[in-house]
């Protein structure tokens, strides 16, 4: 049997056997391996994939605006939550639904909105006006280049132009308007009285009591965990350094980077824009370069430019001031209209110009050649950035030191302080929650304080970092751990909470009881005349009073109008033992013609927006159903 298996294992059938198998598994591997899962995206909308980079990205960025907006209370951990980083990419999901709808719906951000926002931010502008210095000099020292930051922000324009859109086309009627103050103004008229707090019937707590509550509330009556800190602290602003620059060095750089030094050229531009829609057809297109070669002729024939500008731009951003755009350096506009611009003459009229928004007929108005500041002028800054970076290098030498020898022997500060000639200071004891002041309120401080490393292993901290050029190492000097206090040093605080507890219960009843006895039909001087207290009466109550518990004003307003049977009744708990006992009488809706127009227009616009954020929302939920999308959480 054997033999004649090995007979016809051998021979031309078995080749062709073993041949076909060797092909089958061969392309099993191939499909394997040309199929295998190499996606690295974080999300997918659609087509479009968010990767991993792309994340990242969105994340530091994050972080630096943290950093910057909260200083020494920013946690550098609250981005490394995983409820956050979902946050994070459904935005991301959430900004890629809304530029898919703008290209289904045919918004863009034009140049010169694009343009506006620049030369409107703050930071970009001296004494209230967009300053190309200023602009290129914080690009520059945040590492990004005009066009970078460019499209930045012609991404965030974009997310807005849909809900922008909406609430264009949102309208609040008068009748709207009126609704919403009818119901904001509306008054109510009530009646209420303050519950007096029961009298205890009982006084007496038993040992038993107050053992079987210490053993209940045992969390209660802890003392609270404390630690103090050795701490060793570098801050590049306090370091000693030579602070007579070196004249020659100061030159030497001024010569070495003068370039930073120059103004760039700018020049005055006013346009004409025809609009090309998106998606034009060719006739489209031919139409609009016509109207512009039309428009030309009469600007080059000598027609006034401005009115040509208000009589026939489609840019509704300078068309009212005659197509004025302003002073405008190289980096800052469309490539096409920026080298039209930097290659005309003062006063000359280009050809149309054709951009992403449509043809321009541009007119040079004038020219402001770049300039080169002199040494004198620079003199100190370059002193100034010559100091600061012998203090950053001085810094960055002994920080690294420092995180050197604390990682070799993490067991104290006092070798690594004795070597680099520091100084070891000390906090007090102070709880999880900081100190009021001094380094022990600094949340990052804390955070290392009380975390596994340094407290439970008792070994020194990363570098912890307090600001630019700025570091702390911490080790713990004392540490207090909770302990229950003994039954008999606490014995008085139980008893009060028990008889707190005991008014408390006895609260609740009797307000539950008056409650039961108004609503049955009685009267409501008459129910609360044993108690000894009065009922106050409020005509036209507001949502908002100083002279009415807040609780009691929520609670008023948000019961139903009272019916034909009489007044309708609530208990209300304004605090542990304290309830009110309230009747409302009447409801009156608000007198809208007090509303003065000014203030009737301010809430027209924000009934508009708030709509608007609504709208869009609920847009995109369709959207999102109708759009694959995929999360791989994974890779977070």
């Amino acid at each position: 049997m054997l033999q004649n298996l090995r007979e016809k294992l051998h021979g031309w059938p078995a080749i062709i056997l073993f041949g076909a198998l060797a092909l089958l598994l061969a392309s099993w591997g191939l499909i394997g391996y040309v199929t295998q899962n190499n996606d690295t995206f974080v999300a997918k909308v659609g087509k479009h994939e968010i990767s991993q980079q792309d994340f990242q990205n969105r994340m530091n960025d994050l972080r630096r605006q943290a950093t910057q907006q909260q200083g020494d209370k920013y946690d550098p951990t609250y981005f490394d939550k995983p409820e956050v980083k979902l946050q994070v990419l459904e935005a991301m999901i959430k900004q890629q639904l809304l530029l898919q709808a703008n290209k289904d719906l045919g918004l863009t951000v034009t140049t010169e909105q694009l343009r506006q926002e620049i030369a409107g931010t703050a930071m970009f502008q001296q004494n209230g006006k967009f300053d190309p210095v200023t602009y290129s000099a914080i690009l520059s020292s945040n590492g990004m280049t005009p066009a970078t930051y460019q499209d930045r922000e012609r991404n965030v324009l974009a997310t807005q132009l849909l809900s922008n859109a909406i609430q264009a086309s949102s309208v609040i009627t008068d009748h709207d308007l009126d609704n919403y103050l009818s119901l904001q103004l509306q008054t109510r008229d009530l009646r209420y009285v303050t519950l007096p707090r029961p009298a205890l019937t009982d006084s007496s707590v038993s040992d038993s009591a107050i053992k079987d509550w210490y053993a209940k509330h045992k969390s209660d009556y802890m003392t609270t965990e404390q630690v103090s800190l050795n701490y060793i602290e570098v801050d590049a602003a306090n370091l000693k350094i030579n602070s007579e620059p070196d004249e020659a060095a100061l030159r030497q750089r001024y010569e070495r980077e003068k370039s930073r030094f120059v103004e760039p050229e700018q020049r005055e531009v006013s346009h004409i824009l025809v609009n090309v829609p998106d998606n034009a057809t060719p006739a489209q297109q031919k139409a609009a370069l016509a109207k512009a070669q039309k428009i030309d002729a009469l600007a080059k024939s000598g027609a006034n430019f401005a009115k040509l500008a208000k009589k026939y731009s489609d840019d509704l951003g300078s068309k009212s001031q005659g197509g004025e755009l302003g002073w405008i350096e190289k980096g800052v506009t469309n490539k096409a209209f920026e080298d039209a611009v930097f290659s005309m003459k003062k006063g000359q009229i280009s050809k149309p110009v054709l951009s992403p928004e449509g043809y321009h007929i541009i007119k040079l108005q004038d020219i402001r050649p770049g300039k080169a500041k002199p040494f004198s002028e620079v003199r100190d800054q370059l002193a100034n950035e010559l100091e600061q970076g012998s203090r950053e290098r001085k810094f960055s030498e002994l920080a690294g030191k420092i995180t050197d020898k604390v990682y070799s022997d993490p067991s104290s500060l006092t070798p690594v302080a004795n070597e680099l000639g520091l100084t070891v200071e000390h906090t007090g004891l102070f709880t999880r929650d900081g100190a009021k002041k001094g380094i022990a309120s600094n949340p990052k401080v804390v955070k290392a304080a009380f975390s596994d490393q340094v407290l439970a292993q008792g070994n020194t901290s990363n570098p912890i970092e307090l600001g630019p050029n700025k570091m702390v190492v911490v080790h713990v000097n004392k540490h207090l751990t909770p302990k229950l206090l003994p039954m008999d040093q606490v014995k008085g605080k139980i008893r009060a909470s028990i008889l707190s507890q005991r008014v408390a219960e006895a609260a609740s009843k009797q307000a539950a009881d008056l409650l039961a006895k108004v609503r049955k039909g009685g009267d409501l001087d008459k129910v609360v005349g044993p108690l000894g207290v009065a009922v106050k009466t409020l005509k036209g109550a507001e949502r908002f009073q100083n002279d009415v518990p807040n609780a009691l004003l929520e609670k008023v307003f948000a019961m139903p109008h009272p019916g034909k049977q009489g007044a309708d009744y609530a208990t209300v708990k304004t605090g542990d033992a304290s309830y009110v006992l309230v009747a409302l009488d009447a409801v009156h809706p608000g007198d809208v013609s007090t509303v003065p127009q000014a203030e009737r227009n301010i809430l027209r616009a924000r009934m508009q927006r708030a709509y608007s954020v609504s709208d869009t929302d609920a847009f995109l939920d369709v959207m999102r159903k109708q759009t694959e999308i995929s999360i791989s959480k994974g890779r977070l």
